[in-house]
């Protein structure tokens, strides 16, 4: 197994045969009994086991429809009968994992009923009565249905068109789904298992499947779900488009314009004029109308291909945004975008250095023309070509010039276009209490709390985000190191972005997270062995779980299943499985689109002047631990064994200042002297009564007076400074994760991290208040970076 595993997937299970073929209609009542054994349960917090089987629940119930047109409309009555129940019985813990439900079966149906969408789309609309994020997720499938319902169909093609990069002329979107697996998770057969279950989707079919089949099946279900059993054949039109092999396009084609033509009518035209639209492409298609009647036979099944995907072990030599560049560009010149050379260099090109990263840091406010200069400033003396020239000849008698010197010449000051300056602005308004409240003032803003923020803000935001053609779904695989690399690789690409845009303008960025967590090896280090000592390796997907029932149910119970099921290969080696790892990943990246805000903290290292001068920059998401390793031995000790010792073992002495928060908003800021032999900084609230937005401080603390001589203490905290007032450094490991551990170290600051294009436009700005104030655009901008992972629901209190 190399250090980079990649894995290309184009496809996956599809199927459009006959009904007749299909897997046996399955009763209702037994349906009923299946949606009652994945809904989310009181009780699955005090039983891990019980969680850990939903999700697998989940997907047999979707497989038990999959491949029955049949069974898919009777598991729609029975969900929407389900919410009804839910609503009547104010059962609410059960409406968005059953509204989920719904709508994946919905996307799948060969055929729903008019009176059937009246239904869905009358109790969607009612849950915009409902408090967040019931209300969000209510307007969010409102919309979906309410379209669905004058064009039907419309979602599905949409979808495939997407995921698949079907070349077409109407629908220019495309999404692709990076996911990548933390090497130190995924190692040895857990990576090739996670491999064979990517490949298992695509040969489910029997091999990757070419455009010309993903075609047939847009059309197939676009017409029957517009003409429905009584005016449609559906083994027929299957057979006929079969029997089209390469010359399908034509009619995919027609399709998209059909649907995306009524799209851009509004639904003013009538919806029999769309059926007879496909009611003519039918018959076309159909030519043969003398051996069968072109109407009264059972519908095909058309079960939603799995998203194109790519498998990545996130090692050193991975830079996940040229990744995600090199797809951009050849998606681009396939559907004849324009890059400029300038772009594709600047994104393509070697990954930028230590030195590089401080340049883009300076912003400079010299326009480096000479009409610019402020009074009284001397221009530098200027180098013409033919000066230069006649020193290289080495001319006579005259004396040597003095060595070439940039010089200033005219010029134009070309500023940002309107277009990007907007873009970068429109990117930074996340929060919509920053268009009321101000972004700008110290500290937190007037009237702000510490709750987490979560949910799309899309329906609260007076200006919308400028609409992306291309989306990249990033899935980080692994425990909390991951997202740690993930977090600082995305405060890279804004800083990047903050100078030049570029993916900010072409790419939506979506990032989703899955928990997995292994056993440490007994060949694992020993730092590796400690960072899992210290507690929760996956706190982040444990608040996410806690936060969002049906991420519990159905995500982190797939961290809980990925060594199981590797377990179960390696006991069965020739047993054939159905690829559950992709199909969950598939489910989650197009029904989670409620993110999570997790603010990332920004870190400035300061070492010793005999190490190091400059100091060093970073971020972290979730932990960040100081321990002087010299003391680490003898704290034990000290409190293994309740003896005393002198203060001078037992810790160094370290100034600390912080600003305490507190839930009146009040912020107080404190400093003290105090001598222990560490400290652990989280930002993810160890319970739900904790749930707030800020760091929690807990020192190691030594003190003689207690009766182990270490007393912790919690802190609560936005920005903290710790310095050591002895000759003693200390260690700093970012997110538990030893790749991340700065050694010899004097102090550290932690403060949220910046949103880089707010400095940059605060940098820009010609109006200056101080540096605590904003003005301009810049106090309209949110001023910090969070880092948002894409739920089911969100947070639901």
């Amino acid at each position: 197994m190399t250090n980079k595993a990649t894995w290309d997937n184009s496809s996956s299970t599809y199927s459009m045969e006959p009904t007749a073929g299909c897997s046996p209609t399955v009763p209702e009542p037994e349906l009923y009994r299946s949606v009652q054994a994945v809904l989310p349960r009181d009780t699955d917090k005090q039983h891990p086991p019980d969680y850990a089987n939903k999700g697998m629940l989940r997907w047999t119930l979707h497989k038990k429809v999959q491949n029955n047109p049949v069974n898919s409309l009777s598991l729609v009555w029975v969900l929407i009968k389900e919410l009804e129940k839910a609503e009547r019985l104010d059962s609410r813990r059960f409406i968005i994992p059953l509204l989920h439900t719904l709508m994946y079966t919905i996307f799948q149906t060969a055929y729903i009923p008019d009176e059937l969408y009246k239904r869905v789309y009358d109790f969607c609309k009612r849950l915009l009565t409902y408090p967040h994020p019931y209300c969000t997720v209510g307007l969010s499938y409102t919309r979906q249905i309410k379209t669905e319902c004058f064009i039907p169909g419309l979602m599905y093609q949409r979808m495939v068109t997407a995921e698949q990069r079907l070349k077409n002329e109407h629908y220019p979107f495309q999404e692709r789904v990076f996911v990548l697996a933390d090497p130190e998770v995924f190692h040895g057969s857990l990576i090739h298992d996670l491999v064979n279950d990517f490949e298992a989707s695509a040969s489910a079919s029997g091999g990757f499947l070419n455009p010309s089949v993903h075609m047939c099946s847009v059309i197939q279900h676009s017409i029957q779900a517009a003409l429905g059993a009584d005016q449609c054949h559906g083994p027929k039109l299957a057979r006929a488009l079969k029997d089209l092999g390469g010359d399908i396009e034509p009619h995919f084609q027609e399709v998209l314009a059909i649907l995306e033509q009524s799209v851009e009518e509004g639904g003013r035209a009538e919806r029999g004029a769309l059926k007879s639209r496909l009611h003519r492409l039918y018959s076309d298609i159909v030519t043969d109308t003398h051996s069968e009647p072109l109407s009264g036979a059972p519908l095909c099944d058309c079960p939603l291909p799995n998203p194109e995907m790519s498998l990545h072990l996130w090692t050193e030599d991975l830079n996940i945004w040229h990744e995600l560049a090199k797809w951009f560009r050849s998606r681009s010149v396939s559907e004849n975008f324009s890059i400029s050379q300038e772009q594709e260099d600047f994104e393509l090109g070697e990954p930028l250095s230590d030195r590089d990263m401080t340049r883009l840091s300076v912003m400079s406010s010299d326009s480096g023309i000479e009409k610019d200069l402020p009074p009284g400033a001397d221009p530098p003396p200027s180098s013409s070509p033919d000066t230069a020239s006649m020193s290289e000849s080495g001319e006579q008698g005259k004396t040597e010039p003095e060595p070439m010197m940039l010089s200033r010449r005219g010029g134009i000051k070309m500023k940002p276009t309107v277009k990007k300056s907007m873009m970068r602005i429109l990117d930074m308004m996340h929060d919509p209490a920053s268009l009321r409240a101000g972004g700008g003032e110290s500290g937190r803003r007037k009237g702000a709390t510490l709750q987490r923020r979560a949910g799309s803000t899309e329906m609260h935001n007076p200006f919308p985000k400028q609409q992306r053609h291309f989306t990249a779904r990033i899935v980080a695989m692994g425990d909390d190191r991951i997202l740690g690399r993930l977090a600082n690789a995305y405060y890279l690409l804004r800083k990047k972005e903050a100078r030049r845009l570029f993916l900010t303008m072409k790419v939506n960025l979506q990032f989703y997270y899955i928990p997995v967590f292994t056993a440490p090896t007994p060949v694992s280090s020993v730092k590796e062995n400690l960072h899992l000592s210290c507690g929760d390796p996956c706190a982040l997907g444990s608040y996410l779980s806690s936060v969002d029932p049906w991420y519990n149910c159905n995500i982190k119970s797939l961290g809980c299943m990925i060594p199981k099921l590797a377990k179960m290969l390696k006991q069965n080696p020739g047993r054939p499985t159905d690829p559950f790892i992709s199909d969950v990943i598939s489910y989650y990246v197009r029904s989670g689109q409620q993110p999570v805000y997790f603010t990332i903290y920004f870190v400035k290292i300061t070492y010793p002047e005999a190490i190091r001068k400059d100091p060093e920059e970073t971020v972290f998401l979730t932990h960040l631990d100081v321990d002087f390793s010299e003391f680490r031995h003898i704290s034990a000790l000290v409190r293994d064994k309740q003896k005393k010792c002198s203060g001078e073992v037992c810790g160094a002495v370290v100034s600390m200042t912080y600003t305490k928060v507190t839930l009146s908003g009040r912020d107080v800021d404190k400093g003290m002297s105090v001598r222990m032999t560490g400290a652990q900084i989280s930002a993810i609230p160890s319970s739900e009564a904790e749930d707030l937005n800020c760091l929690t401080l807990t020192l190691n603390e030594s003190s003689t007076k207690t009766k182990n001589n270490i007393m912790e203490s919690k802190i609560r905290t936005r920005k903290v400074k710790i310095r050591s007032l002895e000759s003693h450094s200390f260690t700093v490991t970012l997110d538990r994760d030893c790749r991340r551990t700065y050694e010899n170290v004097q102090s550290i600051e932690i403060t949220p991290c910046l949103d880089p294009g707010y400095c940059a436009q605060k940098t820009r700005s010609k109006y200056k208040l101080g540096d605590d104030k904003d003005a301009g655009l810049s106090k309209y901008m949110c001023k910090e970076l969070p880092l948002p992972i894409n739920t089911f629901a969100g947070i639901i209190n």
